[in-house]
């Protein structure tokens, strides 16, 4: 039987999906399994059992065999695994988890550690990052495990990112991808690779390198399904493993966009906006791109933290007729929204939102805020939900722009991915506040895509990414900017939203200094 069929694992925030493409990008198969994000046992942190979501990895992949088509699984060419960034998981030499993993959305932090010193020390002073290198340190959860929980970290013998977990769960070895390395890690961003032993990174976050797993580049092989992965998954024992990347950079190559002009945007948990070079090139100094999904290239990316998280906050806070009217109906509350919408002209009629729900390391700083001005009489739900879904898409375009601005490549083309792509409503923003057409990509699971791409050029079944690229990936929906409306958006961000943060900084500072949020965490 020919193999001819991609299989990629999507381990997200909320769901593991298996799905399985054809070498023209069609989506041939899926299996998704629900999850829970993460438990808290106090305020701040987010947590789960790590073999949470090997076996739901499990459970994907059996729903994959059942009732589909018979010869499905013996068409399967190779996998390639993408999941959710900056999640960790320390392993003992047996391979088992020594405490819960500890889930990107985490807000614990580790405060008063010793600054890096000798000449990298000095540097930071004269360059003013000292701060910012602090804030890194005390965001490294290695950081936390070794002063709160020093008996974990003296019996840590590998340090892995989720990837790399489920890696050494299907093939029984410890190596991760080099395009899964997002997080706190001594990790050379620039030359893609563990850093060398007199990398400033070491002090900061110091751990034992043999601590850390292999790295192979994307489309690299990995390894291949054990015999224990095989009887738990029903996977052939011997598939090939095919190194891809973390979700978002899987995300951006299975949009389409593999050329600099072309921008990514993602309208996620954290929404994005992502461009693909082969240049190093730091959008904020000391922040480096993140590596791409495809080898010795760079993900340039501006991050939202909460991004559409704050759909689901305004949901439950203000969107109880919604889901009253969704429960009736039964469909998702999120598809009456873009009603909602509708109720408010374009602007909000002045009211402007600034997403920083969450704080920054540099742009913006740590003591950011969320900020909502032009509050008046005349203002509803409706135009406090507008004004979400327009203050994202006002803070993306300042990404873009600095993007534009540190790499000398101009955006030409959008393409828009993740749950709050499939909103009309909130494409049509896009458009109008970028002023540029804004596409879908021709299906929904983008991130599984890019991970099957890799796999399809690690197989050799593509010959490189930009023909890989090409033949399984195409534009879906079309949104062209209204002039009128761009208009008043060019005008609202140029005159009000762009000076919003500089401002307000002043008196986010001095909230921070007198309530202590949001720097006092668990």
């Amino acid at each position: 039987m020919t193999k001819d069929l991609l299989l990629a694992i999507d381990n997200g925030t909320q769901s593991v999906r298996a799905l399985v493409y054809d070498l023209q990008g069609n989506l041939v198969a899926k299996c998704q399994v629900p999850i829970e994000p993460y438990y808290s046992t106090q305020p701040g942190l987010a947590e789960q059992d790590p073999d949470l979501f090997w076996r739901a990895l499990c459970q994907a992949c059996q729903g994959l065999w059942a009732g589909e088509a018979p010869g499905l699984r013996e068409r399967i060419a190779g996998m390639a695994l993408t999941t959710q960034r900056g999640t960790v998981i320390n392993l003992d030499r047996q391979g088992q988890p020594l405490r819960p993993a500890i889930i990107w959305l985490d807000q614990r932090r580790t405060e008063g550690l010793k600054p890096v010193g000798g000449l990298w020390g000095a540097a930071f002073r004269l360059s003013g990052m000292t701060g910012t290198v602090a804030y890194l340190q005390a965001e490294a959860e290695a950081n936390w495990i070794r002063t709160h929980q020093p008996e974990n970290w003296r019996a840590t013998h590998k340090y892995l990112f989720l990837s790399g977990y489920l890696t050494y769960r299907l093939t029984g070895r410890f190596v991760d991808s080099v395009g899964c390395q997002v997080g706190y890690v001594p990790f050379d961003y620039k030359h893609l690779r563990w850093s060398s032993d007199r990398d400033w990174k070491w002090q900061a976050v110091p751990m034992a390198r043999g601590l850390l797993p292999e790295l192979t580049p994307p489309a690299s092989p990995l390894g291949e399904i054990t015999a224990a992965a095989a009887e738990a998954t029903g996977l052939p024992a011997g598939l090939p493993v095919i190194a891809a990347a973390a979700d978002k950079a899987c995300e951006v190559i299975g949009s389409g966009s593999l050329a600099p002009h072309v921008g990514c945007l993602s309208y996620g948990t954290t929404a994005t906006f992502n461009t693909t070079h082969q240049r190093y090139v730091e959008i904020i100094p000391l922040i480096p791109p993140y590596p791409a999904a495809m080898p010795n290239a760079y993900s340039l990316e501006v991050q939202i933290y909460r991004g559409y998280w704050m759909v689901s906050w305004f949901k439950q806070q203000f969107g109880h007729p919604e889901q009253a009217a969704a429960e009736a109906l039964g469909v998702a509350p999120e598809t009456l929204f873009d009603a909602l919408v509708e109720q408010a002209p374009p602007g909000s009629q002045g009211l402007i939102l600034q997403p920083y729900w969450s704080p920054g390391i540099k742009a913006p700083g740590p003591e950011a805020k969320g900020a909502v001005i032009g509050f008046g009489d005349v203002h509803t739900r409706a135009h406090f939900y507008r004004a979400i879904i327009e203050g994202l898409a006002y803070a993306l375009r300042e990404g873009k722009e600095r993007s534009e601005r540190r790499s000398g490549v101009p955006i030409t083309e959008l393409r828009v991915s993740g749950g709050g792509s499939q909103s009309n409503a909130a494409m049509q923003i896009t458009a109008d506040i970028f002023g540029l057409p804004a596409a879908r990509p021709h299906l929904y699971e983008t991130s599984g895509l890019g991970a099957a791409i890799d796999a399809a050029v690690g197989l050799g079944l593509h010959a490189d990414f930009p023909r890989a690229v090409q033949a399984m990936t195409r534009l879906g929906d079309l949104f062209q900017p209204d002039p009128q409306r761009v208009k008043i958006y060019d005008e609202l961000y140029q005159r009000v939203y762009q000076q919003m943060y500089r401002r307000l900084k002043p008196l986010y500072k001095e909230i921070r200094a007198i309530t202590g949020y949001p720097t006092r965490r668990g």
